[in-house]
């Protein structure tokens, strides 16, 4: 067997998946070896998401590098996957679900503790995720949101130089990364009420389609327990349309022998946002059902 190329961004988030790759694989018996590409998402750091043209951010370069051969096996954030794959590629494995959750991290001089959210008035909150935005806004509509750019650590440097009274993180990038957050208030929000991103916490793995070789070889790391639930959350934002930076949060466990789906969307990041839930004994349709919810909310 050939050693593996595994294409990757530089972060240190992406890195931690590319390793965390090469030690699946090793464990298997497998050798790799990684491949930095940069991306589109990473070369322009002066725009927010939803100011950026296209979907695809993070992932069109390392799938074009896919393509060419130049790369055997991608590993991406399963919420940065645009939810049609390009001709020639396919999703051939996700992993284990890290914590859903996100995160508000707030400095500690500035916590208002009667205060919902323990935020000040019209505190200034870091984030450039249009969900992200809407959500927090529904909560207090008096913050005053600011983009913010960069990996997990520039951003926390960012909070820690007095740029924001708080940002908003995914918990599974900041567990990964095992980075201490004691000199911040944390406070975690409970998924069923800010809603995360389709898919939140989950790593994907993208072969090519004719390489039947690779795709064995992954198959061994495929969670089909944690696909059942990804795949209610991203056909809800197929359903709508959505790049990964639409403001919709998708949410979907089973528990008890039932499965458990909450979505929240708004029209753009200051619009009012719509919430549904729904509970089944199965993940069938279970999508197609919340979207008719949402539409009926509209």
């Amino acid at each position: 067997m050939r050693k593996l190329i595994i294409g990757t961004r530089g972060s240190k988030l992406a890195l931690w998946q590319a390793y965390y790759t090469q030690e699946q694989l090793k464990a298997l018996g497998f050798e790799s070896e990684l491949k930095i590409i940069k991306t589109q998402g990473d070369r322009i750091q002066h725009l927010s998401f939803d100011k950026m043209e296209g979907k695809g951010f993070f992932t069109k370069e390392i799938e074009a590098a896919l393509l060419e051969g130049e790369i055997d096996l991608a590993v991406h954030s399963m919420k940065d996957m645009p939810t049609t794959q390009p001709k020639g590629l396919k999703l051939s494995a996700v992993s284990y679900r890290d914590k859903v959750a996100d995160l508000l991290l707030i400095r500690k001089e500035v916590v208002a503790e009667r205060e919902p959210l323990g935020l000040p008035p019209n505190a200034i909150v870091g984030t450039s995720s249009a969900r992200r935005k809407a959500q927090i806004l529904d909560f207090r509509p008096d913050l005053e949101i600011k983009d913010i750019r960069g990996n997990v650590p520039t951003r926390l440097n960012k909070l820690k130089e007095g740029q924001f009274d708080a940002i908003l993180l995914a918990a599974a990038g900041v567990n990964r990364l095992e980075i201490p957050l004691d000199e911040f208030e944390v406070f975690e929000f409970d998924p069923r009420e800010f809603v995360p991103a389709p898919a939140q916490g989950v790593l994907v793995w993208q072969c090519r389609s004719e390489d039947l070789q690779t795709q064995r070889i992954v198959a061994k790391l495929h969670k089909k327990e944690v696909v059942a639930c990804t795949n209610v959350e991203r056909r809800l934002l197929q359903l709508f349309d959505g790049g990964c930076q639409m403001p919709l949060g998708a949410y979907c466990y089973k528990e008890n022998g039932s499965y458990h789906a909450y979505a929240a969307v708004a029209e753009s990041w200051n619009s009012p946002v719509k919430r549904v839930q729904l509970s089944a004994s199965t993940h069938t349709k279970l999508a197609e059902r919340l979207y008719a919810l949402l539409q009926e909310e509209a």
